[in-house]
């Protein structure tokens, strides 16, 4: 993948003011969203409704943010963001198909889990954005969809670009910074679920580097999310047994 991406100076400043708030406010803010729905959620019937309304709102203007950053930059071709069709799919293929697989096993294994009542590796990170209600798991599908559009777009799509266009780094460095700012933004997870995120992350930026595009990574982030909202489902309660 190569990438020459040249920023004006009003598209270069409104790009770094967006770097920044993914650096440093949106972790630190998303922690607090995080616990303010979790003391809210048992007592609130649409706190998660409403918080999941507010993240995809958030993260589409982003992609809002990151269209105007292109208009102002005459420099800087959709291509540059991954707006292109996947080249060289034929090697990337085998790794698609893997982890596709993966997603498939996982989802049975989940529910494996689930019906013994035991929980979900991973689960507990989580525990508060998986849905309980229709309404809430049609948000968590909408959730799923857009993060995996929009932080696709800004993470590796917009900051690879910016490391390379306006910092000079190499196309492998402006993917490892691109790399460490989606990780912190996934903080309210907790550390040792954010490595799980880091893993995910460089195999869907490795797709992207692969192919050039944005396409198969969006697909997969988006799969991904749907396995972890919509498809992993809340352990099933244990039964007591009556003493004979």
């Amino acid at each position: 993948m190569t990438s020459s991406a040249s920023f004006s100076t009003p598209g270069l400043l409104l790009a770094v003011a967006l770097t920044a708030y993914l650096a440093f406010v949106s972790p630190w803010l998303g922690r607090r969203q995080y616990d303010r729905l979790a003391r809210r959620r048992d007592h609130e019937p649409r706190a998660l409704v409403r918080a999941y309304r507010l993240w995809i709102a958030e993260e589409w203007v982003w992609v809002a943010v990151t269209a105007v950053i292109l208009v102002l930059s005459p420099g800087v071709r959709l291509a540059d963001l991954g707006f292109t069709m996947p080249s060289h799919f034929g090697e990337v293929a085998p790794a698609v198909a893997g982890m596709s697989g993966a997603l498939v096993i996982s989802i049975v294994m989940a529910r494996q889990l689930a019906r013994s009542g035991r929980t979900v590796p991973g689960q507990a990170a989580v525990r508060e954005l998986l849905p309980r209600t229709t309404a809430e798991r049609w948000h968590a599908l909408a959730m799923s969809v857009t993060a995996g559009f929009c932080e696709e777009i800004v993470y590796r799509g917009l900051l690879i670009a910016l490391g390379v266009g306006a910092l000079g780094l190499s196309t492998t460095a402006a993917a490892a910074l691109a790399l460490a700012v989606f990780t912190a933004g996934h903080l309210y997870q907790g550390w040792k679920s954010m490595l799980a995120v880091a893993l995910a992350g460089c195999a869907l930026t490795a797709l992207y580097l692969a192919t050039g595009s944005l396409l198969l990574p969006i697909l997969m982030h988006a799969l991904m999310d749907i396995r972890g909202l919509v498809c992993t489902p809340q352990p099933a309660p244990k039964t007591v047994g009556h003493a004979v």
